[in-house]
């Protein structure tokens, strides 16, 4: 009968874990931040499927567009069209929105904690 190895499972170290809850809180703060900016409430931050529309909304998106973020590949473009209309309500420009796409850790507490204010987006005909 041949003996069974059994190897230790991996494990993440505490200090792993308070980072990522450290980070996941900073996180929330933001988007309650910017939510709130907006005029919506901070608290839509924190569901998760209702976050996702409460920024099509201060985007000026429609609502349904929520559904092609459910398709493969489609909803890496509609993500871009938000950020970048997201970006445009805050008073900030196409680079901006790069910043927001590539480097949000950094740009999405800018427009959280700095002078930006929003814009709402003209009405849709």
């Amino acid at each position: 009968m041949q003996m069974q190895q059994s190897y230790p499972m991996p494990t993440i170290s505490p200090v792993v874990w308070v980072c990522w809850l450290v980070a996941i809180v900073f996180y929330i703060w933001v988007m309650w931040r910017i939510f709130e900016k907006a005029g919506k409430p901070g608290w839509a931050a924190i569901i998760p499927i209702y976050n996702s529309i409460v920024k099509l909304q201060i985007a000026g998106k429609p609502v349904w567009w929520f559904f092609l973020y459910l398709i493969p590949l489609v909803n890496f473009v509609i993500a871009i069209i938000v950020t970048v209309a997201f970006a445009r309500v805050f008073g900030k420009g196409g680079w901006f929105a790069v910043g927001l796409i590539f480097l949000s850790f950094i740009f999405y507490p800018i427009l959280a904690f700095g002078d930006a204010q929003y814009q709402p987006p003209p009405p849709s005909m």
